[in-house]
């Protein structure tokens, strides 16, 4: 059964995409910890980071990289987190979440919720900013 994430590269389930390639897709997350929280997936379904081989999971980083300077250039922060955790859905996933403080990283803390409309206008916006790097 396909996961939530490859649903969401079909077009299966709605996203704000911010970047895609040919195998690899980003999407703000809808839970975000912080304003333009990103998730970058790899198209090809692999539930664990560590069993993809080497040549995708460098390709996998290199996409989160300019993923991340995109953000970079909408959304104040001192730095770009990256985390992978990966229990919630069964599909390869990395976190990129702006932050200014260690405190923007804890997964504990209540999610932020903005509407459709701040969504839509934030990935558009990243977006444009991938396709000028």
């Amino acid at each position: 059964m396909a996961s939530l994430f490859t649903k969401i590269v079909k077009g299966e389930i709605p996203c704000y995409k911010v970047a895609e390639s040919a195998n690899h897709f980003a999407f703000l997350d809808i839970f975000p910890l912080v304003k333009g929280h990103t998730l970058v997936i790899p198209k090809r379904e692999i539930d664990y980071i560590f069993d993809i081989d080497d040549v995708e999971l460098a390709a996998l980083h290199i996409f989160s990289k300019k993923v991340a300077r995109a953000i970079e250039q909408i959304v104040s922060c001192k730095r770009i987190a990256v985390s992978v955790i990966g229990l919630e859905v069964p599909h390869t996933h990395i976190h990129l979440i702006p932050m200014n403080s260690m405190a923007d990283v804890n997964f504990e803390r209540p999610k932020l919720k903005f509407s459709p409309e701040e969504m839509q206008q934030l990935a558009q916006a990243i977006q444009q900013a991938f396709g000028r790097l």
